[in-house]
């Protein structure tokens, strides 16, 4: 009877793996949508394809005896109404809530690690339940335990931690990003012949057509950089800046005088477009990028897909018929013993298509980042324009440290210095005619020069941190993690010392970003420091609720302009649920005298 109702269930889950194959058409369906432009339907579908993942975890738990937990990330928080009326999103303004919330729900559902695993599982899960019912047959209730264990590792949650050791998950985690990759060069495919139409055929409009439509090139180099650690910057140049009004207050291009700026502004717009030859190489890269992508995935696609369509032959298709099957090139096989001859050629094609997965995404990235990366020409102009903006933030910022470290002093040690003349004053008085009061002034003198005193450290350690001197920025860093309410790891290595004010800017910048996490309720972070290709590199992370942006808050951008004295870089990946991961990159040099010997500390702080 058991065996009869394990045999029942199997089935039953065999035939209901099968509707998640239309799950996968109509999400095939709402991304073509997207690629032609019609965005508001992909979001929604993953959240309804998830209603099918729910109940499979339902019967896992029912059916199988393995409870398995929703994997999902927290959702995004409602938009909030500022008292002005309007909904803010980063630095722009909305009257309605919609795309706010839209747009936080489709990043979510997007980023959401287990929407991969929950498309993958969608794919593979009919073809593994076609098996299913054999297995019970020859292994009863525990081949159900079985499957519900598989599903659990496909549908449940996945701890926060690096899988570097597991082979065969990074390989399937590549092969997920070269599809990523590929789909991600077939949207901006579609986007690049909708603008070429737009700049044949209505050239006025193009210039914003083009700057919209290069989200989806951003898009392209972060994941690329997220994925496979190739690094595609921005290669635009930076734009115009506003017209000047002559003399007479009008606005001049050419020949042609415009009372309003309008005209002049959207003149300015289009050549700095068009001009771009970064616009043009990304029409290129566009056309490219999918073809290459394509061509590289072939590889990984047919190998994986015969060792599958083999193992499904062999073990799903061939128990269910009478006459022997037959899968190219292979002999027939009727018995089991045929199979299990055969199922070693299947598993080596899957591992000999999963092999070369992680260096093919790789080759996808770098193939990416010479059409959409910058070239010499971008490179100085950013260059040049950022050293413009990092003076004018330099400026700004050593002008508020001074008035910073002047309050101080004047609301500080000033005022407690010009109280200890008062009462030294009162102590000349007093000492003749009432030694007793004398004494009592003398000692509260005492007290009032030892906290002036330590008012001074703290405000010297704000300036310049002694442990910065004395013991180096690694030191320093895990000084800051001990004094953290968070329990923090700190690890790395530096071959030597780094230049003092590099080491401070990092020092503040880390205190900065460990002050935000505890204030936005994280309970532990990690900080890692590293100095290679002439960089030094610091990553802090936190496990707070995420959503931090660098213009929600002054902390962030203090940090960025810190950084920009240095020419250095905040980059920040803080999505809804967390966690946050904030990497802060200064180029500098390394001073390897013997007097500063290599510096390694790995610790953990409770």
């Amino acid at each position: 009877m058991t065996y009869l109702r394990a045999l029942g269930r199997a089935c039953a889950l065999a035939a209901f793996a099968f509707v998640s194959w239309v799950d996968v058409l109509l999400e095939l369906i709402a991304f073509a949508l997207l690629c032609v432009g019609l965005v508001f339907f992909l979001g929604p579908m993953i959240e309804w394809a998830r209603h099918r993942s729910t109940t499979a975890r339902t019967l896992a738990a029912r059916w199988c005896d393995v409870e398995i937990e929703a994997p999902y990330q927290p959702e995004p928080p409602e938009p909030v109404r500022e008292r002005d009326g309007w909904y803010r999103d980063g630095n722009t303004l909305y009257k309605r809530a919609f795309w706010i919330r839209w747009n936080r729900r489709f990043t979510w559902a997007m980023e959401d690690p287990a929407a991969g695993r929950e498309f993958t599982w969608q794919l593979l899960n009919p073809v593994v339940t076609l098996a299913l019912p054999v297995a019970v047959l020859l292994g009863g209730p525990a081949a159900l335990r079985g499957y519900g264990h598989w599903t659990r590792w496909w549908l449940g949650p996945r701890p926060v931690v690096e899988r570097q050791g597991r082979w065969l998950h990074r390989r399937l985690e590549s092969l997920g990003h070269q599809m990523g990759i590929l789909a991600l060069g077939v949207v901006m495919f579609v986007f690049t012949l909708w603008q070429l139409v737009i700049v044949a055929g209505a050239l006025p409009v193009a210039a914003p057509v083009i700057l919209w439509s290069r989200t989806i090139t951003d898009t392209l180099r972060r994941e690329a950089g997220n994925w496979t650690g190739v690094r595609i910057p921005r290669p635009y140049l930076p734009p115009p800046g506003l017209p000047v009004p002559r003399p007479d207050g009008l606005f001049q291009v050419g020949k042609q005088l415009y009372e309003e700026p309008f005209w002049p502004v959207q003149h300015a717009r289009t050549r700095w477009v068009l001009r771009d030859r970064a616009t043009w190489r990304d029409f290129a890269g566009g056309a490219l990028i999918p073809l290459v992508s394509l061509l590289l995935l072939l590889p990984t696609v047919g190998l994986v897909g015969r060792g599958v369509v083999g193992l499904a032959t062999l073990w799903g298709w061939r128990p269910f018929v009478s006459s022997p099957v037959t899968w190219w090139p292979f002999p027939e096989v009727s018995t089991h013993w045929g199979a299990a001859a055969q199922t070693p050629v299947a598993l080596a094609m899957i591992a000999a298509g999963l092999a070369p997965a992680t260096w093919l995404a790789r080759q996808q990235a770098r193939f990416a980042r010479v059409w959409l990366g910058p070239n010499e020409a971008t490179r100085l102009a950013a260059r040049v324009e950022r050293l413009k903006q990092t003076r004018a933030d330099v400026t700004v910022t050593q002008a508020a440290e001074l008035r910073r470290i002047e309050r101080d002093l004047h609301d500080g040690i000033q005022s407690r210095l010009v109280a200890m003349g008062m009462k030294l004053g009162a102590v000349e008085a007093l000492v003749d005619t009432d030694p007793a009061a004398a004494k009592r002034l003398a000692a509260e003198l005492r007290a009032a020069s030892s906290e002036a005193l330590t008012e001074l450290r703290v405000l010297i350690r704000g300036i310049h941190p002694p442990v910065l001197s004395e013991r180096g920025l690694l030191d320093a860093v895990r000084a800051l993690a001990l004094d953290s309410p968070l329990k923090t790891e700190v690890t790395g290595s530096l071959p030597g010392r780094v230049e003092e004010p590099v080491e401070a800017c990092t020092y503040f910048a880390v205190s900065e970003l460990l002050g935000n996490a505890a204030k936005h309720g994280s309970k532990r972070a990690s900080i890692e420091v590293t100095f290679a290709d002439d960089h030094l590199t610091v990553v802090v992370t936190d496990d707070g609720p995420g959503g931090a942006v660098p213009a929600g808050g002054s902390g962030l951008r203090g940090i960025e302009r810190r950084l920009g004295a240095f020419d250095g870089r905040l980059t920040l990946t803080s999505p809804i649920g967390g966690p946050t991961r904030a990497m802060v990159e200064i180029p500098c040099q390394l001073d390897l005298e013997p007097s500063s010997p290599k510096t390694s500390t790995s610790s953990e702080t409770a």
